[in-house]
């Protein structure tokens, strides 16, 4: 998850399709009014299953656990008593196959052969991985290694970091985030500030992949990264969720991992170079990737591999009119079990925040829609498995809908609500790429607040939740952060809330339930997913993505039964 505590920018111009695939265009005075609010969602619902869901019973709620199985009968429970239907031919689970890795053993990351030999350990100074199921040991031995600046292969933007490079059993050292992400506003190759998915980790693993790199190691830097180490550190150790496949991930890197930007700079200085003018050319068009003449890379690890069939959860609000057009909701309940120790001894990150208020949220949603009635389009509400190890249960069900994605209308996605309090904003995550924007407006005016664009779009959020897996395929989702202009303290003291979060609570076990929050202003933002939800079920207009977005020609095509 990326905290919502803790993009492709394009313009706003409305424009949706009759339930037919065509029909006028959607703006805010032209949507079906939505039906007279008879039920709001539940407070005490959402303490309650926050409060269960991130106990140590729960262990963490990673999959593949006890903490899992727990969930899975906690969520079918709810749903089942609040009287929906199992949404997948009868069953409340979709089965997501996966290969649990648990890497153990590790060598120093060692590079040799320049002026001095530099080693990173395991865990304060390097994390290393594998995707590959497979491969129960895995040896990087006298690896040459190459700077390849940002990682980034975009042909269509005439930027090709590998160009002329065959690194086909090379180790490459990458840089996160994109090469203008310092940029004060959003113009640029890369949009400037606004991190593109060219600048997220996930796409530098795989173009290293694609390139033939046996080991690719990222260096971490706090500010692109927008997290400290303790967050990659309590990430990357202990059990990893990966996507299961017929070849194993084979044509994946052997290696894959993060080290510290020191380490990095010492790994430069001992082939005669310097870490910061490397990354001050790599941000320059033409950048050509520099080889560390003489230094080798070594690596090696054990892998416990397990593979074992994790689950989404499927319910479903069956529609009167047309039962055949759906509205998503989503939320990913999964988090990372036990993990890297606070100073107390406590290993287990309970994911309260994280996402426990998102897939409590999700089960108050679905009671305040029983309580208020069917609405005429069917109403699916999923929680999504392995969100925390790559969004790799919404990627399932992309790849693998139960309900034909042609005919999902649109969705809300929430992930990590926030508890700092009412808000006078939310902030909008890919504000101005669908006409859902028009629906939210709606339903901010309602409660004398607006929406904002992201504060630190350089983050790239828009590719950290699962919203983006249905994206992809076309469909438009929303999906929102409780804004940081406080009603209290205003945005000095939501920037206090939001890095307190990050620096002491995200992806830690300190993420716990705390009887001493404040709810007004999840309540209020879960009302906004209730008013939009219910909007969408409620009209016959087929929102879509604004001319030229990226997913507006995949959209076009589903609708038009491609």
């Amino acid at each position: 998850m990326h905290s919502s505590i803790a993009v492709l920018a394009a313009a706003l111009a409305l424009s949706a399709c009759a339930s037919d695939g065509a029909g006028p265009p959607a703006s805010a005075s032209a949507l079906t009014p939505p039906p007279a609010r008879k039920v709001e969602p539940s407070v005490d619902t959402m303490k309650r299953l926050v409060k269960l869901l991130s106990s140590d019973a729960f262990e963490g709620r990673a999959p593949g656990t006890v903490g899992e199985e727990k969930t899975l009968a906690l969520l079918s429970g709810e749903f089942a008593q609040l009287g929906l239907k199992p949404g997948n031919n009868g069953s409340w689970f979709q089965d997501v196959p996966l290969v649990e890795i648990t890497t153990k053993n590790v060598s120093p990351l060692t590079f040799s052969g320049g002026k001095a030999k530099v080693q990173a350990a395991y865990g304060p100074e390097m994390v290393a991985a594998t995707y590959r199921t497979t491969q129960p040991h895995v040896a990087v031995k006298d690896s040459p290694v190459v700077f390849v600046g940002y990682g980034i292969n975009a042909p269509e933007k005439g930027w090709n970091d590998y160009a002329g490079l065959d690194v086909k059993g090379k180790t490459v050292i990458i840089l996160v985030n994109d090469p203008d992400y310092e940029a004060a506003g959003l113009g640029g190759p890369f949009n400037g500030r606004a991190m593109t998915y060219y600048g997220r980790w996930t796409y530098k693993f795989e173009e290293a992949a694609r390139q033939g790199a046996e080991a690719a190691i990222i260096v971490h830097d706090t500010v692109p990264a927008a997290y400290g180490w303790n967050v990659v550190q309590s990430s990357w150790t202990g059990a990893q969720q990966v996507a299961d496949n017929a070849n194993g991930n084979a044509d994946q890197s052997a290696a894959i991992g993060w080290i510290q930007k020191d380490k990095a700079a010492a790994l430069m200085a001992s082939a005669g170079l310097n870490l910061d003018t490397l990354m001050a050319q790599a941000k320059k068009p033409g950048f050509k990737a520099v080889p560390l003449k003489g230094v080798k890379a070594s690596l090696s690890f054990d892998n416990d591999l397990r593979k074992h069939m994790s689950k989404n959860v499927v319910a479903l609000l069956p529609g009167t009119a047309r039962p055949d057009e759906y509205v998503l909701y989503s939320a990913h309940w999964d988090h990372l079990g036990r993990c890297q120790a606070a100073p107390d001894g406590d290993d287990i990150c309970n994911g309260a925040v994280d996402n426990a208020t998102g897939t409590a949220a999700l089960v108050a949603l679905a009671e305040a829609n029983v309580k208020a009635g069917p609405t005429e389009r069917s109403q699916v509400f999923l929680a999504v498995t392995a969100e925390e190890s790559g969004l790799l249960g919404s990627a399932y069900y992309g790849d693998h809908p139960v309900f034909p994605l042609g005919r999902m209308v649109g969705g809300v996605n929430m992930d990590a609500l926030s508890m700092a309090g009412p808000a006078k904003n939310v902030v909008v995550i890919g504000k101005g790429k669908s006409d859902l924007d028009a629906y939210l407006n709606r339903a901010l005016a309602a409660q004398g607040r607006t929406a904002t664009v992201e504060p630190t779009p350089e983050k790239g959020f828009y590719y950290r939740s699962d919203h983006f897996s249905f994206a992809k395929h076309g469909v438009p989702m929303l999906y929102f952060e409780g804004g940081e202009d406080l009603v209290k303290g205003g945005t000095p003291a939501g920037m206090a809330a939001a890095e307190d979060y990050t620096e002491h609570r995200y992806h830690g076990p300190k993420d716990e339930y705390d009887p001493n929050w404040d709810w007004t202003g999840l309540e209020a933002d879960v009302q906004l997913y209730f008013d939009v939800g219910r909007a969408l079920a409620s009209t016959a207009d087929w929102p879509n993505w604004v001319a030229g977005d990226e997913f507006r020609a995949i959209r076009d095509k589903s609708r038009a039964g491609q």
